[in-house]
């Protein structure tokens, strides 16, 4: 009977033992499956920032990249895709979205083309002008309006984003994103990202220009002043 009794315990024993091993490997094993962290989630970026360089040619886009890299890009599909925006020339800051491999740009934008100050006409009369200032380091300003403060701009994945507070918003900060449809010399058009179609709005602005003086009589001074010298 001793010896049953034993053997009852020492099986026992080893149920109980087998029993929290047995949970301790399911615990591993959730532990182990469970390696998903929140920056995983979180989109990256995968624009590259460099200047173009000497070789570029119609086809093709040699990068120096800010990380010291050189890039061969070719933009073929690029530029039958409409997504080359600026063109480029030797010199010029540029951001490309480029494939897996980094052989082929898939969007080209050129930054020392989208900087500067952008306007339009005011959509409320149409007897101003407003509009928005894109600065080197990723600062926005405001032209001439006071509805809405912009404060930060960025190419994210393609998408320019801005950073915006609304007059009557409090501090709550509002990032939109938008799609660019044009860049050129003159020209900066985008359009608001949105599932809802309705809610899609487009910005077609032009290069702020120095408007020329006019004098009291209404005649621009170098009108004024051949009028002065012909007296």
């Amino acid at each position: 009977m001793k010896r049953l009794f034993l053997a009852g315990l020492i099986g026992a024993g080893i149920m109980v033992l087998a029993s929290c091993g047995g949970q301790q490997q399911q615990q591993q094993a959730v532990v182990e499956e469970d390696t998903t962290s929140v920056e995983d989630l979180i989109p990256r970026d995968r624009t590259i920032y460099g200047i173009c360089g000497e070789s570029s040619a119609m086809n093709t886009l040699e990068l120096l990249t800010d990380a010291g890299d050189t890039l061969s890009l070719n933009i073929t599909r690029a530029m039958e895709a409409g997504q080359v925006f600026g063109g480029f020339e030797a010199g010029d800051r540029i951001a490309v979205l480029p494939n897996k491999e980094k052989t082929a740009a898939t969007m080209v934008v050129n930054l020392s083309v989208l900087l500067g100050d952008w306007v339009m006409p005011n959509p409320l009369d149409g007897s101003s002008e407003v509009g928005i200032r894109i600065k080197e380091g990723g600062i926005a300003e405001s032209i001439d309006q006071g509805s809405i403060i912009y404060l930060t701009w960025r190419l994210f994945n393609g998408q320019l984003e801005i950073l915006s507070v609304r007059e009557g918003g409090g501090d709550q900060e509002e990032l939109n994103l938008y799609k660019i449809l044009a860049l050129g010399p003159d020209t900066l058009a985008y359009k608001t990202i949105t599932q809802n179609r309705e809610e899609e709005e487009t910005f077609e602005y032009s290069r702020w220009k120095e408007k020329p003086q006019v004098d009291l009589h209404g005649l621009e001074l170098e009108e004024a002043e051949n009028f002065l010298n012909d007296i």
